[in-house]
């Protein structure tokens, strides 16, 4: 397995640069989410940067492989009130599972991004286009098949889940340090169920809606959400440290 380096970045470090140019590359380039007339200078940025907290992945060349960004409370709001319809019941409903509502704090999981020499095709898929499926089940289980068949797949199936562990790592230490109570995240039928699989716990708080395909924006509490992942919630509820 290869080694990967995973770390905090603060918006004066270089390797912000770094971050961006891979956000060109995924959401520009590779799934077309974002205009790449918008981004002349190659390098995928936008308002709520400002107000993030940035992790990288980075491999032994030192290259930025994996990105994912936690945007805090500002004036801005957060994205996904700008892009879903928000049921604000359903909403109060997830909030109010913190035991002192007024302690109650919100981040939004943005812009996760691994390069596409890591990434499993199948994911994109699911990224991509899961929405438009009617059995999402199926479609896991045909693209895990697939997978199986090619040993070059299954090692990149590795580094991906590898990274992405990693970076989720970094946002578990970072909400702990932060004491958010809950992530906001928009994402596709399939991939809420890829992470339901996996042990993520998220409950949808609006309906689907067309942005970049269909999505539907999520809410978890993060006692809930993390506690299907042993090892994340650990981390966050800093039992080890």
């Amino acid at each position: 397995m290869e080694y990967f380096d995973f770390r905090k970045v603060s918006r004066d470090d270089p390797l912000m640069e770094e971050i961006y140019r891979l956000r060109y590359k995924v959401y520009c380039d590779e799934w077309g989410f974002e205009k790449p007339e918008d981004h002349p200078d190659g390098l995928e940025h936008d308002r709520f940067d400002e107000y993030s907290v940035h992790f990288a992945a980075i491999d032994r060349k030192g290259d930025v492989i994996g990105t994912v960004r936690i945007i805090l409370e500002s004036s801005l709001g957060f994205p996904i009130q700008h892009h879903c319809t928000i049921d604000q019941e359903l909403q109060r409903r997830v909030a109010a599972k913190v035991p002192d509502a007024a302690r109650s704090r919100f981040g939004e999981i943005s812009r996760l991004a691994v390069s596409k020499d890591y990434r499993r095709r199948s994911l994109d898929n699911l990224i991509l286009d899961g929405g438009h499926y009617d059995n999402i089940e199926q479609l896991i289980s045909q693209k895990e098949a697939a997978m199986a068949e090619f040993e070059s797949i299954e090692r990149r199936r590795q580094q991906d889940s590898a990274i992405v562990m990693g970076l989720y790592r970094c946002l578990c230490m970072a909400s702990r340090e932060l004491q958010l109570t809950h992530w906001y995240v928009v994402m596709a039928r399939g991939l809420h169920v890829l992470l339901k699989r996996t042990g993520f716990f998220f409950e949808p708080i609006g309906p689907e809606k067309e942005y970049h395909g269909i999505r539907r924006p999520y809410l978890g509490y993060l006692h809930e959400t993390l506690r299907g992942i042993p090892e994340l919630y650990r981390i966050y509820a800093g039992e080890g440290f």
